[in-house]
Order: C-alpha cells, then sequence, then structure tokens
C-alpha cells in the first residue's frame, strides 16, 4: 500500500477565515495530498492570548471545512492543552505517513525560534506560502541545515491575500462587515455566539 501525503496546517484559526481554506486546498492540490488536516494550537506561546475558547475555534473550523472532504480537523494540540508547541504534536504523529507542514512566509522566517526546530525539519517536509509583508526566504540556519540533512522545502504557489484574523476581529469589533472574508455559516456561528465584541471602554 502506498504511504498516504498529509499536509499539516497548524493555526490560532481565531477565527477561522477563507483563506485558511484555500491555502489548505491550493496545498492539497500542489503536493498532491491525500488530506490536509487543519491544527487548532491551545496556546500559543508566541503570540497574544486568544479571544475564542479552543471548543469554539474547533468547532467553527468544522462548519468551514464540512463541504471540502480532503480537509479534516486535528483536535490534537487542544486535547493535550498548556503551551503549544509543534515539535510536541509532530512527535505523535504515526510515522507511516509522508507529512507536509504548510506555513505562511512570516511563519518561516520565525521557524529557528520554535522549539526543536532542527527535529521538526527532519520529521516534516516544508511547504511555504507567501504571505502580504513577508519576504519569502528561509533563515540562514535553516537552509543550512536543510542542505546538509537532505531535507526539503517547497515554495507553494498561493497568491498572497490580505485577509487575516487580525483584521476580521478588528473588523467585527468596529462593527464593520466582513464580507468575503469568512465563511456564511462560520460567520452566522461567530455572531450567533456573541464572538469577538467591541472592547468594554
Amino acid at each position: 500500500m502506498a504511504i498516504r501525503k498529509t499536509g499539516l496546517l497548524g493555526g490560532s484559526f481565531d477565527p477561522v477565515h477563507l483563506a485558511h481554506i484555500a491555502l489548505a486546498e491550493s496545498a492539497r492540490r500542489t503536493l498532491g495530498l491525500d488530506e490536509v488536516q487543519l491544527i487548532p494550537a491551545a496556546d500559543p506561546w508566541q503570540r497574544a492570548p486568544l479571544a475564542a475558547t479552543g471548543q469554539q475555534r474547533l468547532e467553527m473550523l468544522e462548519i468551514a471545512t464540512r463541504a471540502h472532504p480532503h480537509l479534516h480537523v486535528n483536535p490534537v494540540e487542544i486535547q493535550r492543552g498548556g503551551p503549544t508547541y509543534t515539535i510536541d504534536t509532530v512527535r505523535e504523529l504515526p510515522r507511516n505517513i509522508d507529512y507536509y507542514w504548510i506555513l505562511g512566509a512570516d511563519q518561516l522566517r520565525n521557524f529557528c525560534t520554535w522549539q526543536c526546530w532542527r527535529e521538526i525539519a527532519g520529521l516534516v517536509t516544508l511547504a511555504v506560502a507567501q504571505r502580504p509583508g513577508a519576504h519569502l526566504a528561509p533563515p540562514r540556519a535553516l537552509t543550512e541545515h536543510l542542505r546538509e540533512s537532505g531535507g526539503r522545502l517547497i515554495q507553494l504557489p498561493f497568491a498572497p491575500t490580505a485577509i487575516s484574523a487580525t483584521l476580521i476581529r478588528e473588523r467585527l469589533a468596529a462593527g464593520e462587515p466582513t464580507d468575503g472574508m469568512l465563511d456564511l455559516a462560520v460567520a452566522q456561528y461567530i455572531q450567533q455566539n456573541g464572538l469577538y465584541p467591541a472592547p468594554v471602554a
């Protein structure tokens, strides 16, 4: 039986938006993946506290992916709880699958600050997509490590988009529309659950 090819797309998904789904589908097609797993972080240590709970972010992801049969939600980091480190996640993965870790150019720039980044690069193939305002160039330490270890860094042909979870939260807090940014059912979920309200004065 052929080894399965699985893409892994981690993030806060606070909230999940259309660019996340477009990136996952683009990576699936480009890399010939059998599936892409979207992995919401429990407590990402390199960013501010999250606005939505882990359960709410899981539910939004389930809504956003239900029309995409090859996209699946992996709750491993939220179930594990505590500060989220990618190395803990990739160490838990079954070893009989060919994994591709999908990340943006902004994350690539910081990759060598991740815990045990060399081990991560040895367990998965890195696949990077362009992000607005981020130069698509790996850190020198990563380039040297991949050359020495025989690892790969694949550039995904994904057009940069200005959609971001930060912008969506800001627009929602200001009562401004988010047309073209969110799955309509996700937008309804946000409204029904009173997520991302305006800050109390």
